[in-house]
């Protein structure tokens, strides 16, 4: 057995030998497992594999949003997608983190695979977005709110999101004008990527987020995720099988997973909310530092959230997020690209799937097939995603080199 490094759960290395992904758009024509098999069909179309480089399946539950089809969810989606495949995985499971499913999911087949269960795991998330009509919001909501203290008083998801960006606002001086920075630069972003769901709109300024129609104090709609529909297939291998897919696969260097609060109301703090527990864990892993990672991945599903990340993860001060985005450090030209597929303020919101993009993107940038989006120095890149009211968070490192 090989050792492993220093605080390293991993016996062995654990790569990405393939990722592929299905546009963000909207999908009327397909319910949530259709959205599954159109994303492996094109996942099949774009790598050369036998079914036998496919040992383990995991899955979301297809059909996940609310209201988006009239159809509960199917919790035993691998089950239908292995028949599918004409699979017998000897690793399965369907499971489910809200938006850190992905990551999650990627810390276990890893985990599978660095234990010798399996030699890989195809990772899949493909979904459409709850339907945002009064009956779907209220589901949505009824979902994420805590049923005794928060729900009867009408909440809805943005609104609890807001809490943790007016507390940021007040504890460290965090301006509007900040926050609107995220979705600009992010803008720029997805105007290089030709499958942005936004990119048709042009670019944006400080301005027109701040003219943009009020959602929830503090937030506009330009501060706000685009509801769109979408997915993404990871595969999680050993190294040699990865090397024989793919010449430059990327290499999982560090992760970690941690879990804070149910409701928003029980969150310990509504300004460091786990990143900084996730990041430690991946830094320790890897053996690196922040100065050592070459872009990042931050969820964003409300433009508060990457300035929060930005300092938990280590890359700035507690309270200097604001101030490091509007300096342009995360642009394109940047000294710290972020979110350089355009994120889900611009590339798409992609329903059940939405923590699968970032984790794509940070593979793809590693491999160097991102396109014109591809940054000069892709040597570590780290992807943060987290779920349910900002409690469920999982940071990944990925590397050119194991």
């Amino acid at each position: 057995m090989a050792s492993a490094s220093p605080g390293s759960a991993l016996r062995q290395p654990v790569a990405i030998a393939a990722v592929s992904q299905l546009p963000p758009k909207r999908y009327p024509e397909f319910d949530g497992m259709e959205m599954y098999r159109q994303l492996l069909k094109i996942f099949l179309s774009e790598w050369d594999l036998a079914p036998s480089d496919i040992q383990g399946l995991m899955s979301a539950p297809g059909g996940m949003a609310l209201g988006a089809s009239g159809k509960p969810p199917n919790l035993l989606t691998h089950e239908i997608l292995m028949n599918d495949l004409g699979l017998t995985p000897h690793f399965a499971e369907t499971i489910n983190a809200g938006g850190a499913t992905y990551g999650v999911m990627i810390q276990r087949a890893a985990l599978a695979v660095s234990a010798g269960l399996v030699d890989s795991v195809l990772c899949l998330g493909a979904g459409k977005f709850p339907a945002m009509g009064p009956g779907g919001a209220e589901a949505l909501a009824k979902t994420t709110s805590q049923p005794e203290f928060e729900y009867p008083y009408g909440p809805a998801l943005y609104s609890m999101y807001a809490q943790t960006a007016t507390r940021h606002m007040h504890e460290y001086g965090t301006t509007r004008e900040q926050m609107a920075r995220v979705a600009v630069s992010e803008r720029k972003w997805a105007l290089l990527n030709p499958d942005a769901f936004m990119r048709s709109k042009g670019e944006i300024t400080v301005e027109d987020v701040l003219a943009s129609r009020p959602i929830c104090s503090p937030y506009n709609m330009l501060d706000c995720s685009v509801p769109c529909e979408g997915g993404g297939a990871i595969l999680v291998t050993n190294a040699e099988l990865a090397r024989r897919v793919n010449p430059q696969p990327a290499y999982l260097l560090g992760m970690g997973e941690f879990h804070t609060h149910g409701y928003i109301t029980q969150a310990p703090s509504l300004t460091t909310l786990g990143a900084d527990v996730t990041g430690r864990k991946a830094y320790t892993m890897a053996g690196l530092t922040p100065s050592e990672v070459d872009l990042v991945q931050l969820y964003d599903a409300f433009t508060s959230n990457p300035i929060m990340l930005l300092e938990d993860l280590g890359f700035c001060g507690k309270g200097k997020g604001g101030p490091f985005v509007a300096e342009g450090h995360t642009d394109p030209g940047g000294d710290l690209p972020m979110n350089t597929y355009g994120g889900l303020l611009s590339y798409g919101h992609t329903g059940d799937a939405s923590g699968v993009s970032m984790i794509a993107e940070a593979i793809l940038q590693v491999m160097g097939r991102a396109g014109d989006r591809q940054v000069a120095k892709a040597d570590v890149a780290l992807a943060h995603t987290y779920g349910g009211m900002i409690g469920d968070h999982s940071t990944l490192l990925f590397g050119r080199t194991a």
